[in-house]
């Protein structure tokens, strides 16, 4: 009698890969111990490798940068559950294929009492009406889902598909690791190139290690490269150096998304180092930012709004510049445009600091949020207002307008907020100083 399922069986298992496949795909881990980098997750007594090794997981999401092994760890965990593997992308399935998977997850779980799972990259591809195609079928185990994306689910998967899955982050590979992968490579004779005479030089395998910026397809790729294209010595070794590696991988490969989390955090570090005054961090993470492409537009304001966040009244000019650097580089664009945002990134870092201004704002807006809402005192509403000869005078007049200009140094004390609230507390830093001076006295002169 034909097998059913014979024409299915073989696809929807995890397959070894062939010899003419690409190095990263042949070198794919096969097991738990084979995936290197990620230990934070995998590592002895860790959640997800518990979970693993005892079968007891329903739904997955897997988030990080490209090459860190979110496709390898699916496979992998269906290879060590023993269960079927099916994949669909989130680019190009859709809602028909979906259920087309899971109508044959359903048979193979009534007839053969076999898990299926199913893996779907890019997840974050697929629109709310697709992802929820999914949730019944999880909550009847009907499949067990494995998403991966480059993504932060939080925020661009279905709140619906996050609460039934567990998230873990997958992190770019240390060079350390790489260097261990790439050592593998070369001495596997099963998937590597272990049947090849290959003399690697340390620092060769460093720099492709540290130019693949924690990406192991890179790493892996640079390295067959490196190989298949540097004939062999007259005794038919393979001298791989320096000069060869830098070659193979002639420029860094920066991860970065223009609208992922690398852009934030990068973007994060950022202000975060002008915030912290330091401008050496400030410059790098300002040239990743435009070597991996940024929009400048996206940094000047950026530097636009730390200029009034971070720097403040303790230095008003620093608004000042961060906005002529913007005018600068929309005046004469790229590659020039880069200078004037290197001169404002430095100015802002190196110049005093003072969020006085915008937590003085916060704590206002906080106020209003609880429902606190105060009425305009009557002397403030719009109306003719009427000079007075001194300050003193019956309680009547006092709720008169004062005209400050009329007055001595531009001022006179009077109340524009009822209950006396504060909100701006001035720092000693910077021109702020002075402000704190002035300050200081006119509320003494209201105090009296």
């Amino acid at each position: 009698m034909a097998d059913l399922f014979a024409s299915d069986a073989e696809p929807s298992r995890p397959r070894e890969a062939s010899a003419d496949e690409p190095l990263a795909a042949r070198m794919r881990p096969r097991t738990l111990d084979e995936i290197l980098g990620q230990d934070h997750i995998l590592g002895q007594g860790k959640l997800l490798r518990r979970a693993i090794e005892s079968d007891r997981f329903t739904s997955l999401i897997f988030h990080g940068p490209p090459g860190t092994g979110k496709t390898t760890l699916a496979h992998v965990i269906a290879r060590t559950t023993g269960s079927r593997f099916e994949a669909l992308n989130g680019v190009e399935s859709n809602v028909a294929e979906i259920r087309a998977k899971i109508d044959q997850a359903r048979t193979y779980r009534d007839l053969r009492n076999q898990t299926t799972v199913l893996f779907i990259d890019e997840i974050h591809r697929f629109n709310k009406s697709q992802q929820d195609v999914l949730l019944p079928h999880i909550e009847k185990a009907t499949v067990r889902f494995i998403g991966a994306t480059t993504h932060n689910p939080y925020f661009y998967v279905n709140s619906p598909l996050v609460s039934r899955s567990q998230i873990f982050q997958l992190e770019s590979v240390s060079s350390e690791c790489l260097i261990q992968l790439l050592e593998r490579a070369i001495s596997d004779s099963d998937r590597g190139f272990g049947s090849m005479a290959i003399e690697a030089e340390s620092e060769a395998l460093r720099h492709l290690a540290e130019m693949s910026d924690g990406d192991v397809r890179k790493a892996l790729t640079a390295l067959e490269l490196s190989v298949l294209t540097t004939p062999p010595a007259g005794d038919g070794t393979i001298h791989l150096s320096l000069a060869v590696a830098e070659e193979s991988i002639q420029r860094k490969a920066i991860a970065y998304d223009a609208d992922g989390d690398a852009h934030y955090d990068t973007a994060s570090a950022f202000i975060k180092s002008i915030r912290g005054s330091d401008p050496d961090a400030a410059l790098y993470w300002l040239a990743k930012m435009l070597h991996a492409g940024e929009d400048p537009r996206f940094i000047a304001r950026r530097l636009v709004i730390s200029a009034s966040e971070d720097i403040g009244l303790a230095d008003s000019n620093a608004l000042r510049v961060a906005m002529d650097a913007h005018q600068a580089f929309e005046f004469i664009g790229m590659p020039e445009g880069r200078i004037p945002l290197a001169h404002a990134t430095v100015y802002l870092a190196t110049a005093p600091k003072s969020n006085s201004a915008y937590a003085a704002l916060g704590a206002a807006m906080k106020d209003i949020e609880k429902g606190r809402t105060l009425a305009v005192p009557e002397h403030l509403r719009t109306k003719t207002r009427k000079k007075l000869a001194s300050a003193s005078g019956t309680e009547d007049e006092k709720l008169q307008y004062l005209y400050s200009h009329d007055y001595e140094g531009g001022y006179v004390p009077q109340a524009y907020l009822p209950e006396g609230r504060k909100y701006y507390t001035p720092t000693e830093n910077g021109l702020e100083k002075r402000i704190k001076e002035r300050l200081d006295y006119w509320r003494q002169q209201m105090e009296r």
